[in-house]
């Protein structure tokens, strides 16, 4: 005959085969609904401890146990509900899918059920990710998205805790930005004369936009009589198609002053863009953008890379892109004087932190100056 014992944490049975279970009973949360939940052991004891673990998830507002269904299919759901419903970046919101989808759902990690999965679990994707060998960015952009995702599942009560939480966040080696001397931005930009698109490489040059930034850039955002533009979109590809939307960060909308030079260019190639709309007739496209195809569509930043790195290659130039003009620009300014603070509102970074761990180097000449001009301020 069982054995039943009963205290203020539930009921405990002994089974015919000398095994014990425990139920509780609670109110659940969000339905008011009372319901049940037995758990097992070898001993009375064991259950005990069960039980009281039970109760110290549901008095924490945990479930009382974890759900069984497997990471690919939640972190699946996931996607289409919390993410496609979060303010994020377009480009962000494609980024986290496609990481879930190539390193999180994929495989036996994919396949661990949640109410399984561990710390280590997460520590040996890390070590595995490093192994094949993956970028720094990817591996932590990764664990970024999968500790985003089961907070969600924390959230709706399919875990007690993130395991995810407990790891911390993947290290990153410092790689310092590479850049060019003003003397081969100048070649660079020769060779690129004859491109269609070689103002908007000047642009890059010269203002250290992103060169979604630069393609995004419509001239309702620029003020030619007062020599400044305002950063206010970017421009990017998704899934297969050109999307314009605002920039990731609040820092990132900004105003940025222009060369003279390069307010006289912009004046001629409106001129120019006229003409070309009015040759093309019904056939163009009325964007509002600066840069724009022969029908006045938008420029893929893909096409504009191409036109960089076939520029570097005919002044010679090795592994040159697009983002090398804006890190040129960056640390021209910062070997020139200029205060960092200033850099990084131009650049449109969120901090200046940002600012310093990407150009922290300096060239050998502006080392030595700033050397020797303490020496003649000391008197030596």
């Amino acid at each position: 005959m069982a054995k039943r014992r009963h205290n203020g944490e539930g009921t405990i049975t002994q089974r015919p085969g000398g095994t014990w279970q425990g139920r509780i009973s609670y109110i659940h949360p969000q339905t008011g609904q009372r319901k049940r939940v037995s758990v097992d052991g070898p001993t009375a004891a064991a259950v005990r401890a069960k039980i009281k673990q039970t109760r110290d998830r549901l008095e924490a507002g945990g479930p009382p146990r974890d759900a069984t269904r497997t990471v690919a299919d939640w972190l699946k759901h996931w996607r289409a509900t919390t993410l496609a419903a979060s303010g994020r970046a377009e480009s962000t919101k494609a980024l986290y899918k496609s990481l879930s989808r190539s390193h999180l759902e994929r495989g036996p990690f994919g396949a661990t059920a949640l109410d399984k999965l561990r710390p280590t679990d997460i520590e040996a994707l890390i070590l595995a990710m490093r192994a094949k060998p993956l970028s720094d960015s990817t591996i932590r952009s990764t664990y970024t998205v999968l500790r985003l995702g089961l907070n969600g599942a924390v959230r709706d009560g399919l875990l007690a805790r993130n395991p995810a939480a407990l790891v911390p966040s993947p290290g990153m080696a410092r790689h310092e930005a590479k850049y060019l001397d003003a003397d081969t931005v100048a070649a660079m930009l020769r060779a690129a004369q004859s491109s269609r698109y070689h103002l908007a490489l000047l642009l890059i040059a010269t203002t250290g936009l992103r060169r979604g930034e630069a393609l995004a850039l419509a001239w309702d955002q620029v003020d030619l009589d007062a020599g400044v533009l305002k950063v206010a979109a970017t421009i990017a590809r998704i899934e297969g198609r050109l999307l314009i939307s605002g920039p990731k960060t609040v820092r990132s909308r900004r105003e940025v002053p222009l060369d003279p030079v390069v307010v006289t260019m912009l004046r001629r190639h409106r001129t120019a863009q006229k003409q070309e709309q009015l040759r093309a007739g019904n056939q163009w496209v009325n964007t509002g953008l600066v840069f724009t195809t022969e029908r006045g569509t938008a420029v893929d930043p893909n096409n504009l890379l191409r036109v960089a790195q076939t520029a570097a290659t005919v002044a010679s130039i090795n592994g040159v892109g697009l983002h090398t003009l804006r890190h040129s620009a960056a640390v021209a300014w910062l070997e020139s004087g200029v205060h960092i603070k200033a850099v990084a509102d131009l650049l449109g970074h969120s901090s200046i932190s940002i600012t310093g761990d990407t150009y922290g180097h300096t060239s050998d000449t502006a080392a030595r100056a700033a050397v020797e001009g303490l020496g003649r301020q000391l008197g030596l």
